[in-house]
C-alpha cells in the first residue's frame, strides 16, 4: 500500500483539494478492501497514459456529458464505476457476486469429508 500511496502523492503533489487529488484518494480508499485491485493499482500508475490526471477526466467527460442547467455532480458511486473501468478493477457487481460465491462455498459440507 505505502508504494501505491508514494505513486498517488508523486502524481497529485501541487494539485490539493482538486478533483485530480481527490481521484487519489478514491483509489487510495478502493485499494485498501481490495488487494487484487491494489496490485494493479501500482502497475497502472506508473503508466503515463494511465495518470490521475486521465481519470480524472475520464470523470469530468462523463460530468460534462450529465450537465443540466450549466452544473453537474459526479456521486461517489458514479465516479468509482468510471475508475474501475478505466483503471480495469473488477466492478462492485463483481465483487458481491464473487463475496456471494466463496459464502456459498465455504457454508457447503464435505459428507466425503467425514468418512
Amino acid at each position: 500500500m505505502e508504494k501505491l500511496r508514494e505513486l498517488i502523492e508523486a502524481q497529485r503533489k501541487g494539485k490539493e483539494d482538486s478533483p485530480v487529488w481527490m481521484v487519489g484518494e478514491q483509489l487510495l480508499d478502493i485499494a485498501a478492501g481490495e488487494p487484487d485491485s491494489l496490485e494493479l493499482l501500482k502497475q497502472d500508475l506508473t503508466v503515463p497514459e494511465m495518470s490521475l490526471e486521465n481519470a480524472e477526466k475520464q470523470i469530468k467527460a462523463w460530468a460534462d456529458k450529465h450537465k443540466k442547467g450549466g452544473c453537474c455532480c459526479v456521486s461517489p458511486k458514479v465516479a468509482d464505476g468510471i475508475l474501475r473501468e478505466f483503471y480495469g478493477l473488477k466492478s462492485l457487481d463483481e465483487k458481491k457476486s464473487e463475496a456471494k460465491e466463496t459464502q456459498k462455498q465455504s457454508t457447503l459440507i464435505d459428507i466425503d469429508s467425514f468418512l
